[in-house]
C-alpha cells in the first residue's frame, strides 16, 4: 500500500497500514471480492488522494462520507469522478454552490484532480464501498486510515482549512481540536451536500470563499476552484 501514496505520508500512514486492524480490512475487502461483490474504488485506485496531495502541500481538506457506490464513478478522490461519467447529484449541487459562492462556472466534467494538486486533500471517512450500498464498509477498519491522516495534516504547523461534508465527516472535529489545540485551523462544518439533505444547509454555505479569506489571511493563497477542460 505504501508504494502508492507519496513519500510525505509513509512516517503517518505506515504504522496504521501494517496493522492487524488494516490486514483484517485487508481480508474483508477479499472476501468480499471473492463472494462476487464489486468493491468500488478498484484496489490501484483507493489511496489516489495520498499520492495526488503531498502531506506538506495540503492547504484544504474536503472530507466526505465514502465513496461513489455506482460502477464506474469513484477513483480515489471524494466527490471526483472520471471524465466521461455523469455528474452525481452531489457533485451538481457542489458546483451550484462553488458558482453561488465565487461565481465559478460548473465545469462540464467531474474530475477534481486539478483540486488535488492544489493542495486540495480529497478524501472519505472511509475508502471503498460496495456496489449499491452506502455506507456498507463502514466501521471495517478504514476508519482508522483516515483518522491517522486527520491527525497528520491537523498536527501540522501550516494553517488547513477543513471542509466537513456530513455527519461522518463532522464527527471528525474533535481529532483536529485534539491535535492542534490552538485552534490555528478553521474548521467548516456541513451538511452533505447530497440532495438528500442539501436543502437542510448546504446551499448558502459558502466554504469555498470562506476557505480562501482564511487561507489567504494565513499567506497560504487562495485556492483556484477553477478546473481545466477534461484530459
Amino acid at each position: 500500500m505504501l508504494d502508492r501514496i507519496d513519500p510525505s505520508w509513509r512516517d503517518a500512514l505506515g504504522p496504521v497500514l501494517a496493522s492487524d486492524r488494516t490486514a483484517a480490512l485487508q481480508r474483508f475487502l477479499t472476501d468480499e471480492e471473492a463472494a462476487g461483490t464489486d468493491v468500488f474504488p478498484p484496489a490501484g485506485q483507493r489511496f489516489a488522494a495520498f499520492a495526488l496531495t503531498p502531506l506538506p502541500a495540503v492547504r484544504a481538506v474536503i472530507l466526505g462520507q465514502d465513496p461513489y457506490h455506482g460502477a464506474g464513478q469513484a477513483h480515489g478522490l471524494s466527490f471526483s469522478v472520471r471524465p466521461g461519467v455523469r455528474l452525481p447529484p452531489s457533485l451538481r449541487n457542489i458546483y451550484r454552490e462553488l458558482n453561488d459562492d465565487l461565481c465559478v462556472p460548473p465545469a462540464s466534467h467531474g474530475f477534481l484532480e486539478a483540486w488535488a494538486r492544489r493542495g486540495v486533500l480529497l478524501l472519505n471517512t472511509v475508502l471503498t464501498v460496495a456496489e449499491g450500498r452506502a455506507g456498507s464498509h463502514r466501521g471495517r477498519g478504514w476508519e482508522a486510515v483516515t483518522d491517522a491522516a486527520i491527525r497528520a495534516v491537523a498536527a501540522g504547523p501550516a494553517p488547513v482549512a477543513f471542509l466537513l461534508w456530513g455527519g461522518p465527516a463532522q464527527a471528525k472535529t474533535p481529532l483536529i481540536a485534539d491535535a492542534a489545540p490552538d485552534g490555528r485551523h478553521l474548521i467548516l462544518p456541513a451538511v452533505h451536500p447530497s440532495p438528500l439533505s442539501a436543502h437542510r444547509g448546504w446551499f448558502g454555505s459558502r466554504p469555498f470563499s470562506q476557505a480562501n479569506d482564511f487561507l489567504d489571511a494565513r499567506g497560504r493563497g487562495r485556492i483556484d476552484w477553477t478546473l481545466p477542460p477534461a484530459p
